[in-house]
């Protein structure tokens, strides 16, 4: 069963970025629990901020080399979030990790609600209540560098929009066939990003990903400031560039649509326990058809249970309501998916709690 309504959405399923933040299931608010690191006192400690963190949770708190997000890291302390949402906390940075120049950490629940949130940082001393310096990075950088896709041509090149680009900096540009984030991809330049911020590239796609329909870039610092981003592209013709060549046989010019950029997302609105869930859509592509999919949580509904096939008609914002399969009830949490079934290669997904509510907009 299926049931269109219509309109907007939130939460997201993969953002391209580097310089990971917190991923966590929205909780009932529709909100995702965060943190920021506040300050660090090098080998000693490192204050947090959280933000939208469920009410009445525990969790244990880890540390680990950067690159493993905390996971399976050394547990340094365990806190109750009480009434939720924002509030500090300070934690020992463990003997095993001083020295180190980047640390990971992760809040991770231990009452299986799920949540966790999670960031990194660099050990050593910053502002803050017992801090010395008043960055945490040389130049006051901060946050993580973003890019978007500009324009295409097929075959040919990729033109990319920096954001928050850290100043001094050098980076690798790496290619490879979307799945992996193109990390140890084919490099194809290196940039130097100035006074950072935001700045155009143009870059050529090398000859082995050439026929490829789709393909990840990354921008990884070779300066070892650990910095990165990455992003993909579909390796098709847009309409931003290069003067047409000559048409073999001249035929009626269609007249273009607008071009689809981003990737679709959803969120879930509403869940009736063992019955149905409804979800509303963000920036679904337009002419396209998806697969719904659900699963028990946990592999992102892969290979999951096909509930329905939805068409996608203009694209957008749109609201669907799905049965949850007789081999799910009764399943505390459920894994949704969307996954096109015309090769377009577009997906997204989510889970929710089998519990009847209604999350809102």
């Amino acid at each position: 069963m299926k049931r269109l309504i219509s309109f907007a959405l939130t939460l997201i399923l993969l953002v391209p970025l580097g310089f990971w933040q917190a991923t966590s299931p929205a909780s009932a608010s529709g909100k995702i629990p965060t943190f920021s690191i506040l300050s660090v006192e090098r080998d000693q400690s490192v204050t947090i901020k959280t933000f939208n963190f469920p009410a009445n949770d525990t969790f244990k708190v880890l540390m680990g080399p950067m690159g493993t997000r905390g996971i399976n890291g050394t547990q340094v302390d365990t806190i109750k979030s009480g009434e939720g949402g924002s509030f500090n906390k300070t934690f020992s940075i463990p003997a095993k990790l001083q020295g180190s120049y980047q640390i990971a950490i992760r809040l991770q629940s231990t009452t299986g609600s799920g949540y966790f949130a999670y960031n990194w940082f660099y050990n050593n001393t910053t502002g803050g209540a017992n801090g010395t310096n008043p960055t945490a990075t040389p130049n006051g950088y901060s946050g993580f560098p973003t890019f978007s896709i500009s324009s295409v041509m097929r075959d040919s090149t990729v033109t990319i929009k920096t954001n928050n680009l850290p100043p001094n900096d050098s980076f690798n540009v790496l290619m490879d066939v979307r799945g992996n984030r193109a990390i140890n991809g084919i490099k194809v330049d290196t940039i130097d990003s100035g006074t950072g911020g935001t700045k155009t590239f143009t870059f050529d796609i090398p000859a082995s990903l050439k026929g490829t329909p789709q393909i990840a870039i990354r921008l990884q610092s070779n300066t070892g400031s650990g910095y990165f981003a990455f992003n993909w592209f579909h390796n098709n013709t847009t309409g931003v560039t290069a003067t047409p060549g000559p048409t073999a046989t001249p035929g009626p010019t269609p007249t273009p649509g607008p071009v689809y950029t981003g990737f679709p997302t959803f969120s879930i609105t509403s869940v009736v326990r063992d019955s149905t869930v409804t979800i509303r859509t963000k920036n679904l592509p337009p002419n396209d058809s998806f697969d719904v999919l659900m699963a028990v949580r946990g592999n992102q509904a892969i290979n999951g249970i096909k509930v329905d096939t939805i068409d996608s008609g203009t694209g957008g914002a749109k609201t669907f309501t799905f049965d949850i399969p007789a081999s799910l009830k009764g399943t505390s949490q459920i894994a949704i998916r969307l996954q096109s079934n015309t090769g377009s290669g577009y997906f997204a997904f989510n889970w929710f709690y089998n519990n009847t509510a209604t999350v809102g907009n």
